[in-house]
């Protein structure tokens, strides 16, 4: 796996509904590495630390290969890196295909596949409208959270290579269905 773009967000607070909302979901691409710390990205700002980083949520990755298929559904999408939230946007992520617990190394940085990221109102505020959220959840395109094993900078063109496949485990695709809600199922 690639990296297509390494992305950060500061805090934002926004109005949603007629109350005063902050949001560390609005990222954009970085210009340099980013450093993947055990609990977080270095810089990254996550104000809801109950659903979004620590140890098994430090780095969330999205692909390239999602973006295309967003973008026709929704043409502001376009290449806009971070604009799910990501942390790491790499070329070819495939949910159905990364089993949880599975190793990834990247140099001396050590990435450990270990959820699905789940879709919450926050992504509909990102794209205007909460239709998004179902829409996301409809599909498996849902992105993987890490947990850094071994912490250190990562960049754009940095290939992340699998070390060890966690074949016993469920893929993050099969875990994110699992959760799907059930009046979606």
């Amino acid at each position: 796996m690639r990296v297509v773009s390494v992305n950060s967000g500061e805090k934002r607070t926004l109005v949603f509904n007629n109350r005063s909302v902050e949001t560390g979901i609005f990222k954009t691409r970085v210009d340099g590495p980013i450093y993947l710390g055990s609990e977080h990205v270095k810089g990254d700002t996550i104000v809801d630390r109950k659903h979004h980083g620590g140890i098994d949520q430090a780095v969330y990755g999205y692909s390239k290969k999602h973006y295309l298929f967003w973008q026709k559904k929704y043409d502001f999408v376009g290449l806009n890196y971070g604009l799910f939230g990501e942390n790491i946007t790499f070329d070819d992520l495939d949910e159905t295909k990364i089993h949880v617990g599975s190793i990834f190394r990247c140099e001396d940085v050590l990435i450990e596949a270990t959820s699905p990221r789940f879709p919450c109102f926050k992504l509909g505020i990102v794209f205007k409208t909460q239709n998004i959220v179902k829409e996301f959840w409809e599909i498996t395109k849902s992105g993987v959270y890490f947990k850094v094993l071994s912490s250190g900078e990562v960049r754009a063109g940095s290939e992340f290579v699998k070390v060890e496949e966690a074949l016993k485990q469920p893929t993050i695709s099969q875990v994110y269905e699992q959760c799907r809600p059930s009046k979606l199922k």
